[in-house]
């Protein structure tokens, strides 16, 4: 996909996580005091990344898996915990090298790469389920359908990812986030119905949305969905 606001938003995420956020991210993925604000957001992230690998048998040997936006690499190293072997890909080489640097010995007989990039680049090759947490609630909902599209068309079993639900107090809290000191702030979040993912997705040749979880905490609101080939 070669749309161009998929493409400037993809360069703004970038910039952000690689010259803004990457302190804050290295404090997200070790047991550092953080900020309340950012306490309360690694709190919802640990509940989300916790339901998303539920929905993810507990076997995944065989499984060649695509964490997009794997961040410093959490969900990657759960996935190979199971046996899975990893690809974790995100548009932050600084998050990837802290990663990479710090990435723990895997005892589950899987695999875990991290490498930068982007998530839709077709040369990532062919995968059994993609992870996304987080990763798509950047983009305009239509960028977004289109990229679980584009990953659709190189998977076999499932996706999982993350949206952002339009909710008021979603809605709410963004604009109270506008007042936040700059180093607690995110990148701008696109909310999206429900039911318009659920339709758009429901649309998509042999794939079908099956089991749908809200993750709902103080400053960290996201919603988990599966994708399942029929």
């Amino acid at each position: 996909m070669t749309d161009s606001s998929y493409t400037r938003s993809r360069s703004e995420i970038q910039t952000y996580f690689d010259r803004t956020a990457i302190d804050a991210w290295k404090r997200f993925a070790s047991d550092k005091p953080l900020s309340f604000v950012r306490a309360k957001v690694r709190a919802g992230r640990d509940e989300m990344r916790a339901k998303m690998l539920s929905y993810l048998p507990e076997d995944l040997s065989g499984w060649r898996i695509l964490d997009a936006g794997c961040g410093s690499g959490a969900m990657s190293v759960e996935l190979a915990k199971r046996g899975a072997d990893v690809l974790g890909i995100d548009l932050s080489p600084e998050i990837v090298r802290f990663g990479m640097e710090n990435l723990p010995e895997i005892t589950g007989g899987g695999t875990v790469e991290l490498t930068s990039g982007d998530m839709l680049d077709p040369r990532l090759g062919q995968f059994h389920a993609v992870v996304a947490m987080d990763s798509v609630i950047h983009y305009q909902n239509d960028d977004a359908v289109k990229a679980l599209a584009a990953l659709a068309e190189r998977t076999t079993r499932k996706i999982v990812f993350t949206f952002a639900p339009r909710t008021p107090l979603l809605v709410t809290m963004r604009v109270v986030g506008k007042t936040f000191p700059r180093k607690d702030r995110a990148p701008f979040i696109v909310p999206a119905s429900p039911r318009l993912i659920t339709d758009r997705l429901n649309a998509l040749d042999g794939w079908r949305v099956g089991r749908t979880h809200r993750v709902k905490r103080p400053f960290y609101i996201s919603q988990a969905m599966e994708l399942t080939q029929e």
